[in-house]
């Protein structure tokens, strides 16, 4: 399992920065290597990407969303990944957007650009392109304010056999939460 963690800070306010990011069909605009998005419902995408020469055509489900903190989801077939996005208020007009993405590289040239940092470089490339698209526009181009509960944690017995690693926190535990931005409340 490969884990890419990057943060990027960008001009506008926190609810700006989200909202777009719940537009996951304008992801192409920003994100190398993402030729298509398919918004299947609320919580279901289906993703076209070519990245290296290696075309993947996968579903996703967002697995947990909270409107102006965070945006987890994982894949349901094909390539096997799940990320999630956290926004930090640092003032009325600025945003620090957290990614953190895990994902198991298949093929050998997969294998050697993680080793090489690629994953690292493209994430970072992909947040930059975000930081120019959102602030050049200066407003989102839309929003889904929904919110999806995580699904449950160790403590309440669950069938679930994912191994992503990305588990929400508890809600009860003030000491991860920060009331000024909403988050982060995963390890950010």
């Amino acid at each position: 399992m490969t884990t890419v963690e990057e943060s990027i800070d960008v001009a506008v306010p926190v609810s700006t920065a989200y909202n777009q990011w719940t537009q996951f069909e304008s992801f192409p605009q920003f994100m190398g290597g993402v030729e298509s998005i398919t918004q299947i419902s609320e919580t279901s995408n289906h993703w076209i990407t070519n990245i290296g020469g290696v075309e993947r055509v996968f579903d996703t489900e967002i697995t947990e969303q909270h409107p102006d903190e965070r945006v987890a989801w994982k894949s349901t077939d094909g390539t096997s990944h799940a990320g999630v996005v956290t926004f930090h208020r640092l003032s009325d007009t600025d945003t620090r957007v957290s990614v953190q993405l895990d994902w198991d590289p298949e093929t050998f040239i997969e294998k050697l650009g993680s080793v090489v940092g690629a994953d690292d470089r493209q994430v970072k490339s992909d947040l930059k392109r975000f930081k120019a698209f959102i602030e050049g526009i200066g407003s989102e181009t839309g929003s889904w304010r929904g919110d999806v509960d995580a699904p449950p944690t160790a403590s309440a017995p669950t069938t679930s056999t994912s191994t992503s690693g990305l588990a929400a926190a508890p809600e009860s535990d003030p000491a991860m939460d920060d009331p000024e931005s909403g988050g982060p409340r995963a390890g950010f």
